[in-house]
């Protein structure tokens, strides 16, 4: 699949945590994915989610091409262990008749559940090897 996007002016900016299970389960799944961007529809929202190793971008379903909310600024290298938030800036480039903060809400609650559902569907690649022991269970030496 190929969308090309388009980006308004930025309406404002601000600091957020992402939780470390939600950014770390984005970036398995773009590794596994084998490309430089993955597709997440988040069906609940009417959005789709693209993400790449840079940003998470988020289309309206009625504007099409149109980035409403970019995640980016991703600071996962000052994180100490692979179970602490990282910190990014949420760039806002469309003035919501809901609400910027509702709908940012709604994407870190719907967003995640959309990258377990997705999880869910993509097979893992690759081959696995079995070491075969002798005996009873233990290792030969």
């Amino acid at each position: 699949m190929e969308i090309t996007c388009y980006r308004d002016e930025e309406i404002s900016r601000e600091s957020r945590q992402l939780p470390a299970n939600t950014y770390n389960l984005a970036i398995t799944l773009l590794a596994r994915s084998g490309g430089s961007h993955l597709f997440v529809p988040i069906r609940s929202m009417q959005y789709m989610a693209i993400i790449d190793a840079e940003e998470f971008v988020f289309i309206d379903g009625e504007r099409k091409c149109w980035i409403d909310i970019a995640w980016r600024d991703f600071k996962r290298h000052e994180r100490d262990a692979l179970d602490q938030p990282v910190a990014y800036q949420a760039v806002f480039y469309r003035a919501h008749s809901a609400g910027a903060a509702d709908i940012m809400t709604r994407l870190q609650s719907e967003f995640p559940s959309a990258l377990r559902v997705l999880a869910d569907k993509a097979p893992i690649k690759g081959s696995a090897h079995i070491i075969p022991f002798r005996g009873s269970g233990k290792p030969a030496n």
